[in-house]
Order: C-alpha cells, then structure tokens, then sequence
C-alpha cells in the first residue's frame, strides 16, 4: 500500500487543522493507519492510531482531548482533526501502514507516507 500525507499547514495556537492520509490499494481496509510526527531534534514519536477492524483509536496522552482518528474505507482515507493545537504539536506528521500491527513501535510499520508539516505560532 502506497501512502500520502497531506493537509499540514500554518496555524496560531488553540487553531485546528485536519490532515488525511490517502492509500492506494484494493486491501486498505484491513491496514492499521497510525499517525506519528516528529520534530526538529526529536524521535520520532507515536500521536494516534486507527485500527482496520471496528475503528478503534488510540491516542499518546500529549493529544488525547484534542486529536480525533477517523477513516473513511470507501475513499481509501485516513483523518486527523487536530484542535486546540499549540506550539509544541509543531512538526512534520507521517501516516504509516501495518496490517499486524497496532502500537507505538515505529519500526513495526511497513509503509509510509512522505510527512506533512504542522507549525503552530504562538
């Protein structure tokens, strides 16, 4: 499976932003789509999941109350509306792909999209 990242942009803080990750491929609805992002300086770190089977979501506790998984099957889609957004969500956002896999572990995901950057102002 092939996947883009899109959306990202410039915001003020306490803004929102909605980012998609678009798939190509017949069997996207049996992959697990997680969010990560990563900072200048930083690791890579795990922001959101969305499981295939049922839309489960799983949230890091930086983002929880404030970013919503969805997953439209039929568009091939993956979302992230991103509200209340502050200076340190600031980082380029990459979706990723697992059909096993559902967890924070950036190694266990096989496909990824080419990142989208997200700048929050003060």
């Amino acid at each position: 499976v092939q996947l883009q990242a899109s959306g990202g942009g410039l915001v003020q803080a306490g803004g929102s932003l909605r980012l998609s990750c678009a798939a190509s491929g017949r069997t996207f609805g049996s992959y697990n789509i997680v969010w990560f992002r990563q900072a200048p300086g930083k690791e890579r770190e795990f922001v959101a999941a969305i499981e295939w089977s049922g839309g489960g979501t799983y949230y890091a506790d930086s983002v929880k109350g404030r970013f919503t998984g969805s997953r439209d099957n039929a568009k091939n889609t993956v979302y992230l509306q991103m509200n209340s957004l502050k200076p340190e969500d600031t980082a380029v956002y990459y979706c990723a792909a697992s059909r096993s896999y559902i967890g924070i572990d950036r190694y266990r995901y096989n496909y990824w999209g080419q990142g989208t950057q997200v700048t929050v102002s003060s």
